[in-house]
């Protein structure tokens, strides 16, 4: 890496997701020891999940954020679902979903084109892929798809930054909401299409909220990861599980990571509770 780029300009390896930046970062706000809040339909579920990722976390460093969303028992759960985090690769699922929303709106297929784009970019977290379709679609497209969505919270990052994006649970479950269910913003095909490539990513990055999930659950799933400065490691994943009688999605944010490994371990210890729970109940 050259001086120069060590001095702040974006570096990036093609296919790690992995994105350095030397600009200070802006830091999440900080609450008072935020408890996991739990609801459910069934409310002896709500309670076990709440002490479950809580113990989970219990003896972790770092700053974690949690959102889990089950459609069949009517389950959320949530820790620091406003704190913002930067993106790193999981804004990838966000600059697809924009893609297609607006090739509906223009009703027109994606190019073949973009369908090697965005198979790279979903499935290897190709960041050349990304930053091709990022500028195709540019800010103005980029902000048309957030508004469309409701994600109100989701700060595109400027001057071509992709991975700097500023997000959150809330968003990103707002997201993945939509990718799941029929909506009005994205089509059934559009929908289909990004569950398909979600489903296709490559052995190595299928670490995070997909651990411990049981047999015969088909799992989707993007990860971001990004080292900066401040804050450490950012590691984060997006996750969508149906089966067993459940059809639930799950996020988790995490930053402060003294190393990417020690905050896929974190993700993964949220993971396998929230498996394990919904599977008995």
């Amino acid at each position: 890496m050259t001086h120069r780029r060590r001095r702040g300009l974006v570096a990036t390896a093609l296919g790690t997701g992995f994105l350095i930046a030397g600009v200070a970062a802006a830091a999440p706000a900080s609450a008072a020891a935020p408890a996991v809040s739990c609801t459910s339909a069934k409310a002896a579920l709500a309670t076990k999940l709440q002490k479950d990722i809580t113990a989970a976390i219990a003896n972790r460093t770092g700053t974690i954020a949690v959102g889990l969303y089950d459609r069949s028992t009517k389950t959320t759960c949530t820790l620091r679902s406003t704190t913002r985090y930067d993106s790193a690769s999981t804004v990838k699922v966000t600059v697809l979903a924009t893609l297609l929303w607006d090739a509906k709106k223009h009703n027109r297929y994606l190019t073949t084109t973009e369908q090697t784009l965005t198979k790279a970019m979903i499935t290897k977290s190709d960041n050349d892929a990304t930053t091709r379709l990022w500028k195709q679609l540019g800010l103005t497209k980029i902000k048309g798809f957030l508004s469309a969505a409701g994600m109100t919270q989701t700060t595109p990052g400027a001057n071509g930054y992709w991975g700097l994006t500023q997000i959150d649970v809330h968003d990103e479950q707002r997201l993945l909401a939509l990718v799941t269910a029929k909506n009005t913003v994205l089509s059934d095909n559009s929908r289909a299409y990004i569950l398909k490539l979600m489903g296709q990513v490559i052995s190595s990055q299928r670490w995070g909220t997909p651990y411990g999930a049981p047999s015969g659950v088909s799992v989707h799933v993007k990860n971001g990861w990004l080292q900066r400065a401040t804050h450490g490691w950012r590691v984060h994943s997006l996750g969508t599980f149906t089966g067993g009688g459940h059809n639930y999605q799950m996020t988790v944010l995490t930053q402060d990571n003294s190393t990417m490994s020690y905050g896929i371990n974190t993700i993964q210890a949220v993971a396998k509770v929230v498996h394990k729970d919904l599977a008995a109940s």
